[in-house]
Parts: C-alpha cells; sequence; structure tokens
C-alpha cells in the first residue's frame, strides 16, 4: 500500500498524463489544415444590459509554433463600439469533424456609443467549437469574454455569442 503523498502524486501525473495526451495528440492530427478568412454574426454584451448585435472578421493563419497558431481580427457591434486584436489559437480535433479552439488576443477598443469597458487595452479570451467540412472550412459558435484585466479604473467586461463561418484560403499545408 502506497504512502498518502505518493498515491496523490500517482495520481497527478497520471491526471497530467491523461491530459496532455488528451489535448496534444488531437491538436497534432490535423496539420493539413490551411490559413482561413473566418467571418460571423452574433450578440454582444449577451449577459448585461447593453446588449448589441456584432459582426466579426478574423484572418487565421495556417503557420504553427508547438500547436499555437496566430490570427488577427477584428469587431464592429450595431452601437458603433470596435475592437482590433490579434491573439494565438490551438486546434483540438475530436475524430475529423469537430473542432474545439480555445483563443486569447489582446487588442485596441473604441467605445463608439456602445458599453464603456474602461480601457482602450483589452483582451479578449474564448473558444469555438465547429464542424469541420470536406473542404475544410468550418461552421462553428464562438463564446469569448472582453475585459482589460484590471488594467483600466473599471473593467466591467463583456461577453459574446457569434456564428462564425471559416473559409480555407490557399493550398492545403503537406
Amino acid at each position: 500500500m502506497l504512502p498518502s503523498f505518493a498515491k496523490r502524486a500517482r495520481n497527478l501525473a497520471v491526471g497530467a498524463g491523461t491530459v496532455f495526451g488528451l489535448v496534444m495528440a488531437p491538436a497534432a492530427a490535423r496539420a493539413d489544415d490551411p490559413s482561413f478568412i473566418a467571418v460571423g454574426a452574433g450578440v454582444y454584451d449577451v449577459f448585461h444590459n447593453f446588449t448589441a448585435g456584432q459582426f466579426r472578421g478574423e484572418y487565421r493563419f495556417a503557420d504553427e509554433f508547438f500547436y499555437l497558431k496566430p490570427f488577427v481580427g477584428g469587431l464592429v457591434t450595431t452601437d458603433g463600439s470596435v475592437l482590433g486584436y490579434g491573439g494565438l489559437r490551438l486546434d483540438l480535433y475530436f475524430g475529423d469533424r469537430w473542432v474545439l479552439t480555445p483563443n486569447a488576443a489582446v487588442g485596441a477598443f473604441g467605445r463608439g456609443s456602445g458599453k464603456n469597458l474602461g480601457s482602450v487595452v483589452e483582451f479578449k479570451t474564448g473558444g469555438e467549437f465547429a464542424y469541420r467540412f470536406d473542404d475544410h472550412s468550418r461552421l462553428g459558435l464562438q463564446f469569448d469574454h472582453i475585459s482589460n484585466a484590471g488594467i483600466g479604473k473599471d473593467n466591467p467586461g463583456t461577453e459574446s455569442f457569434v456564428l462564425m463561418y471559416s473559409i480555407p484560403i490557399g493550398a492545403m499545408k503537406p
């Protein structure tokens, strides 16, 4: 019988190995994806009183570094708020068709007549769950949170739900 410390260490090692295997193995399975132009529409500030429509566009690079892929994008709301951003994403594949893409970005925010997020510098974190078609295009639902991470005087934050369509461009990677 193992002492309790050894049991905890073994369980931690098994858990870490399982998580690593679940995350890294699916990510490596689809290195053939091209770059994408992604467009979407949805609801901005969905959980608060300043709800507005949102339109979004992104360029998602095929290049990767330790499974992380860069992207740049922008969003505009029906209240005139805008956010330009850039960051990293990770494509996690579940079978041949389903893709979960957690992502994080930093950007510059302009309020327009919409909600005051408290800073020009804002951080966007979230994820997309998408269906991958035979031509590599994807249709998915993206959820994200935007906030200034406490660097501004106020930090109300906002959440969005966006239906995204990703169009493959360029040649498929070998």
